[in-house]
């Protein structure tokens, strides 16, 4: 008894050795499957594509091809293309780093319940792409493409899946702007800046652009213009409300009669080089109850002038006849908006090359002094009198003068201090800047008679006591 037992043991054992035996060889067998691929598995035209959808998170997109491609859930749908293109291009020579062969189970490699299912057709062939697990060891994903084999991706397809609808959607550009020849305003601002090298209608080498008022040609700053141009370019419209808008919804989003309308004539050069005039129209509006409320408030006098900056701005923006509305930034709606004479003019009430002067003509305190020049090649000599001068304080002082306010009031308080500047400039051969008495912080800046701004009182203090320390020294 004690024998047969122990020989029932043995053959227990011998049995349990024999599995375990076989077991082995099974995953040796099975590893031997797996192999190092390194190849590419997939090969499709993106040109012969028909047809692309895919399932993810619970979500089906598909979209085909009608020369050109077309939502099929709405045809008004305006299409990315390039991201179309993105997202097959990625299979025209679609690489994997592994093959595991005569796969059995599917689920270990999360592809019996895949993530993500591409279905790609062509005229001749359909192609269905299951996209699995991600492995953590080998930092790969898993993809089936229904030929009894699993890979690993060199590249994880679902990282271009894992989009939304919005992100298919083409949107409106705003343009680069190289070479503007024209911007008009519409609505809230009404006049037109155009484009003028070398003009004899400023005394600013750098002024381009100009408008015009009442019969005057008035510079502009190149700089702030240019700033301006570069808030639409970078404007970044992606935030829409509908791709396909309605009457009904133009005039909702105040843009059946816009705020503002802006039209910018530019060119720019085409891939052979070539030089094409094109045209840019903006429609900005800000939300319509949010602007009637804005103008029955100005009538308040209490009214805090800095209210608009702190509270909440709703608006939209419209890119020429687009059919998509776009919810833009208050920021972007202030830069925007902020399209007057006074936002794009020269801040600086002296505008030259500090180098153009050849004499300034000083009345302080009723008393006139005379700063000359002489060029010593490329240099020019500053005198008083027949002092040589170092000119950095008067300079620095002249061109710091600034407008913290724009106004036309004529002066009524004291002159502090005039001076007439004699240029290098055989259109503009001088140009006098006032500055009188306004209030405590502030004085009023007048330019060849006329008001222009106000400036800071501080600034007409630094300007006086650079006059002195060359006078009384």
């Amino acid at each position: 008894m004690k024998r047969s037992k122990r020989i029932y043991v043995l053959l227990g054992v011998l049995a349990a050795v024999c599995i375990a035996t076989f077991a082995v060889f099974q995953i040796e067998e099975y590893k031997e499957k797996i192999s190092d691929n390194n190849s590419i598995v997939l090969e499709l035209s993106v040109e012969e594509v028909t047809s692309l959808s895919w399932e993810y998170d619970g979500a089906t997109f598909a979209f085909h091809n009608e020369d050109g491609w077309i939502y099929d859930e709405d045809a008004a749908f305006p299409v990315d293309e390039d991201k179309i293109d993105q997202l097959l291009s990625q299979f025209e020579a679609f690489r994997v780093a592994f093959v595991i062969e005569d796969v059995e189970d599917y689920d270990q490699y999360g592809l019996e319940d895949p993530v993500c299912i591409v279905h790609i057709e062509t005229e001749q062939q359909s192609y269905e792409i299951k996209i699995g697990n991600y492995s953590e060891i080998d930092s790969q994903r898993y993809v089936s493409l229904g030929d009894g084999n699993v890979y690993l991706a060199m590249e994880d397809p679902l990282s271009s899946f894992d989009i939304s609808i919005s992100d298919m959607i083409k949107h409106d550009a705003t343009p680069i702007f190289l070479q503007v020849n024209e911007i008009v305003f519409a609505g809230v601002e009404n006049y037109y800046i155009y484009y003028q090298e070398d003009s004899p209608d400023t005394y600013c080498d750098s002024d381009v652009y100009f408008t015009e008022q009442n019969g005057d040609v008035l510079p502009l700053s190149s700089q702030r213009v240019n700033d301006y141009l570069d808030d639409i370019s970078i404007l970044g419209l992606i935030d829409y409300v509908t791709y396909n808008v309605s009457e009904e919804e133009l005039t909702s989003y105040g843009l059946t009669s816009p705020e503002l309308t802006i039209i910018i004539a530019y060119t720019e050069e085409s891939d052979t080089g070539e030089e094409i005039d094109n045209q840019f129209v903006l429609y900005v509006s800000r939300d319509p109850e949010e602007l009637a409320a804005k103008e029955n408030s100005q009538d308040d006098e209490e009214t805090d002038t800095n209210a608009e900056d702190e509270e909440d701005i709703t608006a939209y923006a419209r890119v020429g006849n687009s059919q998509i509305v776009y919810q833009i930034s208050a920021e972007d709606y202030l830069a925007l908006t902020a399209a007057s004479y006074d936002d794009l003019r020269h801040e600086e009430v002296f505008t030259a090359d500090f180098a153009k002067i050849t004499q300034i003509d000083i009345s302080l305190e009723g008393t006139e002094y005379t700063v000359s020049t002489e060029k010593d090649g490329n240099q020019i000599l500053y005198f008083y009198q027949e002092d040589e001068l170092t000119i950095s304080d008067l300079q620095n002082a002249l061109t710091a003068l600034s407008a913290a306010q724009f106004t036309d009031e004529r002066p009524t308080g004291q002159e502090e201090i005039s001076l007439t500047l004699y240029l290098d400039d055989e259109n503009h051969p001088q140009v006098q800047i006032q500055l009188y008495r306004y209030d405590g912080s502030s004085c009023l800046a007048v330019v060849d008679g006329t008001p222009i701004c106000l400036v800071a009182r501080s600034q007409a203090v630094d300007l006086i006591e650079a006059v002195h320390a060359i006078v009384l020294n």
